[in-house]
């Protein structure tokens, strides 16, 4: 895992302004000679913008240009500006100001405070969360650990958008964003929040941008003296910019024209805490002798990579899509992108796994491999699969599975449950495992739907989830298991995964993974409702998604691998369909408007298919995500595993293709033979009753059905989908087309 770009530890300082130039390509070149009036650098992943913008400010410093100690370069993150400055000191720029906007305001509100207020700055706190549970406690509003994160962000939102407490519930319809629980209350909650503030005179990071824009506004003097202190100003990541940084910027500049600012609108993917590509958009309509430069040239990825990126965003719409950069590839050429549709999802943990191996065996370091995700939740599943497979691994951006406090909470109610056995009244009238846990954790916050929106209520909900998720395979794994072997189960994953943190394979979410890269990105869980997340309801939601798909995209070099699993879980219904974002991007994927081709892709065929198997293709038939099993003719719950596989009840009547079904018993019994097995080693007849009833037209069809898999698919699967087809199975084409 590296930052954007690389670079040697100790280079050779260049000699001249000459030489500062060197190694640039043209236009990162005119980036460094623009450096007068406003400048917009338009800047596609992997193009060189942060070596650009140093280049540019070390060239203007070394020629006499400009003064370090006027010049004021902006980032959003501390590790960013480190960076930068660490650049600028190799190319002997030392002496510049390269900030967060939070730390340069923090610096001048600090320094101008007792001229501008008098007596001494107000105490920063550190983290508000505990005065926000103070202010919902005084307006009688009870609040859980997850709740107050979101009570939290959104009082953030409200004030980096200039929100004050009484406009929030119309600035949340406005702005069609999903609240979190009652705005109306939240906005109490908000306006208690602010008022104490005021009276332990303690001010919040927000407050720190706040009240340096009032300064600036009120006092002309210290607005001149900062003019005069810093003459030229640099902003990257552009497109993440709020409103309020958006005015703290302008006063700053105080209309001038030395302004450089540098971003890629198709890289917005934090709306959701008030960042907004529309400063970005606008630049040249609010400074119309701008020069814009747009850097396309990308150095990190190989042209099949690019060449996915820019399909993806050939399909995008809405302002940002209008504002695109087209990547060009500056890499020679590499493997195409990989697309795997598996079973399940431990199917797909393992399947990921097992790839992962394959390169770490091939000389590719585990420090430059990443598993990325839409959401945290999704880590448990790839943190086992590679621990099984002696894999070492490291979260970024969120703690361990295991190390989750609602996951901690839960296993110690889980724990207490098991002790008290039956006389836990919890547990009366929850008939096996899945049911147990299920309402066990409904005291910890597990509900059967999820909770609306993001946030920590939901993230709290999805680690409650996914343990309920492995509670159920747990129990097909081991029918008959209780609730003291679950918990001894959690136990050994937990301390499995609990090994000292080495360098090994990242795990992060998309979010988490910005600014990174990987010669090897795999992207997991691909599912509609997952990318995008299902809570994402409108155009710009939706758009934002896909951005986030393309940040992921673009943070491999080399080796890129997409994967979906059709079900949850091993048996299930194959309900889940890959994401829409790549249609048309794959073979055999439809509604393409434009974009990028390309080998990898899964062949679903297009034979006849059984209404019931059509059904299942298209989502319409699913097994319920929690509770029992239910007869797909009469609604019963199943409880036999063979009924269970055929999704009906043994006397239920069946849509079973018997010409198809007696064909599948007469190869069976051939194969049977060839092969010196039994015939239920092949298929049972329950299995080749299944295939009857849904008479699959293609791999995807087929591979879903309970007791068939890949490895089945992999040795049988040409010869059935053969038979269902009405055709006469080839002798000499026996093993079938496996995982592609």
């Amino acid at each position: 895992m590296t930052a954007a770009t690389h670079s040697t530890l100790f280079p050779q300082v260049p000699e001249s302004p000459d030489a500062v130039l060197e190694g640039l390509d043209p236009e990162q070149r005119e980036v460094a000679l623009a450096l007068h009036g406003p400048v917009c650098v338009l800047a596609g992943a992997g193009t060189g913008k942060t070596r650009a913008i140093t280049h540019r400010i070390a060239y203007g410093v070394r020629a006499g240009i400009l003064q370090p100690s006027t010049v004021l370069a902006v980032t959003f993150t501390n590790r960013a500006a480190g960076e930068m400055r660490g650049r600028l000191r190799q190319l002997g720029a030392s002496g510049v100001q390269a900030r967060t906007f939070h730390s340069a305001a923090l610096r001048q509100l600090q320094y101008f405070w007792p001229k501008a207020v008098g007596g001494e700055l107000p105490r920063l706190l550190e983290r508000k969360v505990q005065l926000v549970a103070e202010a919902a406690a005084r307006c009688e509003v009870r609040l859980d650990r997850n709740e107050l994160r979101d009570a939290t962000s959104e009082i953030e939102w409200s004030k980096v958008t200039q929100t004050v407490p009484a406009d929030y519930p119309a600035a949340v319809a406005k702005s069609l964003r999903d609240a979190p629980r009652d705005p109306a209350e939240l906005a109490k909650i908000y306006a208690t929040y602010e008022q104490m503030k005021r009276d332990r005179s303690v001010i919040d990071f927000e407050d720190v941008l706040l009240l340096t824009v009032a300064i600036l506004q009120d006092r002309r003097d210290i607005a001149d003296h900062v003019r005069a202190q810093y003459q030229h100003f640099v902003v990257d990541e552009y497109q993440d910019v709020s409103p309020l940084q958006q005015r703290l910027l302008d006063l700053w500049v105080g209309g001038r024209d030395n302004l450089c600012v540098v971003g890629d609108a198709s890289q917005t993917i934090y709306s959701f805490t008030g960042a907004t590509p529309d400063h970005l958009l606008n630049f040249r309509t609010a400074h119309p002798n701008a020069t814009v430069i747009k850097l396309v040239r990308d150095y990190r990825s190989t042209p099949q990579v690019v060449h996915l990126a820019n399909g993806l965003l050939s399909q995008a719409s809405g302002r940002a899509a209008e504002h695109r950069l087209e990547l060009v590839s500056q890499r020679d050429k590499g493997p195409e992108p990989v697309y795997t549709e598996y079973t399940d999802e431990p199917a797909e943990a393992e399947g990921t796994a097992r790839r992962i191996r394959d390169l770490i065996a091939a000389g590719v370091p585990a420090g430059e491999i990443a598993v990325l995700y839409r959401v945290n939740s999704q880590s448990e599943v790839y943190e086992q699969a590679l621990a099984d497979a002696g894999v070492p691994y490291q979260l970024r951006g969120a703690e361990r599975f295991f190390e989750r406090r609602e996951v901690r909470e839960a296993e110690v109610a889980l724990r207490g449950a098991a002790r008290a056995g039956g006389n836990d009244a919890l547990l009366d009238g929850a008939e096996g495992l899945p049911s147990q846990v299920r309402a066990v954790l409904s005291t910890q916050g597990w509900t059967h739907r999820p909770p609306a929106g993001s946030g920590a209520v939901r993230d709290r909900w999805e680690s409650l989830a996914a343990l309920v998720r492995l509670a159920e395979d747990f129990e097909r794994a081991k029918p008959g298991a209780t609730l003291a072997d679950l918990v001894r189960e959690l136990a050994e994953r937990a301390a499995a995964q609990h090994a000292p943190t080495v360098q090994g394979v990242t795990l992060a979410s998309l979010h988490a993974a910005k600014g990174l890269e990987w010669d090897a990105v795999f992207l997991v869980g691909l599912t509609e409702g997952m990318m995008p997340i299902a809570y994402a309801k409108t155009d710009e939601q939706v758009e934002e998604e896909r951005r986030l798909l393309y940040v992921g995209i673009t943070r491999a070099r080399f080796h890129l691998a997409l994967s979906w699993a059709v079900s949850r879980s091993p048996g299930g219904r194959a309900g889940r369909r890959p994401t829409p974002f790549l249609n048309g991007l794959r073979t055999g994927s439809g509604g393409a408007r434009g974009g990028a081709g390309g080998g990898g892709g899964i062949d679903r065929g297009t034979r006849t298919r059984s209404a019931t198997t059509a059904a299942r293709a298209e989502g319409t038939v699913q097994r319920k995500k929690w509770g029992p099993v239910r007869c797909r003719v009469c609604g019963r719950t199943l409880t036999e595993a063979g009924e269970m596989k055929l999704m009906r009840c043994e006397d239920c009547p069946s849509d079973m293709d018997e010409g198809v079904y007696e064909r599948l018993r007469a190869w069976r019994a051939a194969r049977a033979a060839e092969l010196s097995q039994p015939v239920y080693c092949v298929f049972t007849d329950k299995t080749l009753m299944a295939i009857a009833e849904a008479v699959p037209g293609s791999e995807r069809e087929l591979v879903v059905i309970a007791g068939v898999g890949h490895r089945k698919m992999s040795r049988f699967g040409s010869d059935v989908l053969a038979i269902c087809a009405g055709e006469d199975v080839d002798e000499g084409d026996r093993e079938g087309a496996g995982e592609r």
